[in-house]
């Protein structure tokens, strides 16, 4: 890809003032979950190069999602402007930033991120690009960012960290080009301790980690497979016209700027929280491998986003809970008894979830 290409504006179903989504919208044909979590453990395909079909959630799991919202919009409000205040203090982006958030939860962050910054008087530009686990970030969308902003300004968004499997493929991925972006990674929770920035480490339901396309924008997850992007082209993704009566994404932005602020929410994190909390992901992890006789790290899935996540789109065996009773996991257990999958209460340290990925037959460890 050139520096100069000129791509057409795609915003999915947001204001193109609010973030330029830089992937590249095609026809992609959906497989089953079955199929494709069988062709992702025998080492077949790749995770990034398939999609299985979203559906809308019935009416009683958007209950669920709404009353989420209200919970917990207000808290939402107060990390992103707590966000928004530690960039703006920070040299590099107190007078401009480039918020790239990483698609497509990073989105609807991003978003709200956008907007906070605006309000205090930075002059912000969101754009929203893939990154995939064991391929990397989208190098086509940082040289369009880079050739009409430069580099210094730039800082990375998402919504979470689960067990920073992320941050590290940002790290490497800006580590092994030369385009001279700094992996700076801005994220609501922390519960990996593994952000740079964060408002909190608290693993709690952001009601946008509930749902999937209809909440972002209508996009898909990223795609990356070499029948749909070519080597000038952006990852791929699927625009979900088909749930264009479901969307909810700008309701979700108007939901969260409409919350007050939460006076008696903790400013900010100290370094010995994020160290803890790190420390705490770690030994979790270890803890669950050798309990359940896992060798591969990536069938763990911590945190409620994430754990809704897998039951969403993968195929999962077990749900761990900290807490059966906590209203922020009562999604879950919706979601997984509807799946008949296990659930178990246990001692997760910091997480409120974890969900394990089901081995099935042919996978390897």
């Amino acid at each position: 890809m050139t520096d100069d290409i000129h791509a057409a504006p795609f915003s999915g179903t947001y204001d193109p003032s609010d973030v330029q989504i830089l992937l590249k919208p095609a026809a992609i044909s959906p497989i089953s979950v079955d199929q494709k979590e069988a062709l992702i453990q025998s080492g077949q395909r790749h995770y990034s190069e398939m999609l299985s079909a979203e559906t809308v959630p019935d009416a009683r799991y958007l209950k669920l999602y709404r009353e989420a919202l209200e919970r917990n919009a207000s808290n939402v409000r107060t990390d992103i402007e707590q966000l928004a205040a530690a960039i703006a203090a920070r040299p590099e982006t107190a007078h401009e930033c480039v918020v790239i958030s990483l698609a497509r939860a990073g989105t609807p962050i991003g978003v709200l991120l956008k907007r906070a910054l605006t309000r205090i008087g930075v002059e912000a530009h969101h754009y929203s690009i893939s990154i995939i686990r064991d391929r990397g970030i989208d190098e086509n969308a940082l040289r369009f960012i880079k050739a009409r902003h430069g580099v210094e300004t730039s800082i990375f968004v998402d919504g979470w960290t689960g067990k920073g499997a992320i941050t590290k493929q940002l790290v490497a991925s800006l580590k092994h080009n030369d385009l001279g972006f700094k992996p700076f990674l801005a994220v609501v929770a922390d519960p990996a301790g593994c952000a740079d920035l964060a408002a909190t480490a608290e693993d709690y339901v952001i009601p946008s980690g509930l749902l999937n396309g209809i909440v972002s924008g209508l996009i898909s997850r990223s795609v990356l497979n070499d029948e749909l992007v070519g080597a000038e082209d952006f990852h791929a993704c699927n625009f979900m016209e088909e749930h264009r009566a479901h969307d909810m994404s700008s309701a979700f932005i108007d939901a969260i700027e409409a919350a007050p602020v939460n006076r008696d929410r903790p400013a900010g994190l100290h370094q010995q929280q994020v160290t803890a909390a790190r420390v705490n992901c770690q030994a979790l992890l270890a803890s669950i491998m050798a309990d359940d006789g896992i060798n591969d790290v990536n069938r763990i899935k911590p945190g409620v986003a994430e754990a809704t996540r897998a039951i969403l789109r993968r195929v999962p065996d077990k749900l761990y809970l900290a807490d059966l009773e906590d209203p922020e996991v009562q999604h879950m257990i919706f979601l997984a008894r509807a799946a008949d999958v296990l659930i178990v209460q246990r001692d997760l340290s910091t997480y409120r979830a974890v969900a394990i990925i089901k081995k099935l037959g042919g996978a390897q460890e």
